[in-house]
């Protein structure tokens, strides 16, 4: 069986995620017209497989880490835990009070807002430790400004589609989950630019 590097890792993380994604805009639509019962849940709940292998994959990664790194994971992922249960508590009072309106569509935004408050809290959690999650060596597989700039053109494409449909939600959720992964790119850059120079000019001090 070939090693389980970071790269597979990721690799397999952004062809499920686009697979989600087609899915999820050709696919799972035709739920809403059928009246055949068997095939609407096969329908709704066919986006759910690639989750599944999403969490199969992170299962996978952290069995194969060091006990740094599983640390690292397990911080991370309480951290995205009380992120979503804060949120799922605030949006809970707010809408049982009459002051926003919510319907059962919004579950389906749980695992996604989970993944994504992981992986933020990892990469502070890591740098916390002295440790860059974007340049591992080798094995460290896509840089995170690519994967972050990949999240946002899937996030702009369903926001597109969206915007065809003339759902306002959805698209300023999904244009608004792009701008913000580009965002975090840009100030991530330009943070790595300023370190990189600094440590230049430290280096031509202490010489």
């Amino acid at each position: 069986m070939p090693r389980f590097t970071e790269k597979r890792y990721q690799t397999h993380v952004i062809l499920t995620m686009s697979l989600y994604v087609a899915v999820l805009l050709l696919v799972w639509p035709l739920a809403r017209s059928t009246s055949n019962l068997p095939l609407k849940i096969l329908l709704a709940l066919l986006p759910v497989l690639p989750m599944l292998y999403v969490i199969g994959l992170m299962v996978r990664r952290v069995l194969y880490s060091d006990e740094l790194q599983q640390r690292t994971h397990l911080i991370a992922l309480g951290a995205s835990t009380a992120v979503v249960g804060v949120a799922s508590l605030v949006g809970g009072f707010l809408a049982a009070s009459g002051v926003v309106k919510l319907d059962g569509s919004i579950l389906v935004w749980v695992f996604p807002v989970t993944l994504i408050s992981y992986y933020v809290a990892q990469w502070w959690v890591a740098r916390h430790y002295g440790h860059d999650l974007s340049c591992d060596g080798r094995d460290a597989g896509i840089p995170l400004r690519w994967r972050m700039l990949i999240l946002a053109t899937l996030m702009a494409l369903v926001g597109w589609i969206a915007y065809r449909r003339q759902d306002a939600f959805d698209t300023g959720l999904f244009l608004g989950m792009a701008a913000a992964a580009v965002m975090i790119t840009l100030v991530r850059s330009i943070m790595s630019w300023r370190g990189r120079h600094a440590g230049v000019d430290g280096q031509r001090h202490d010489g």
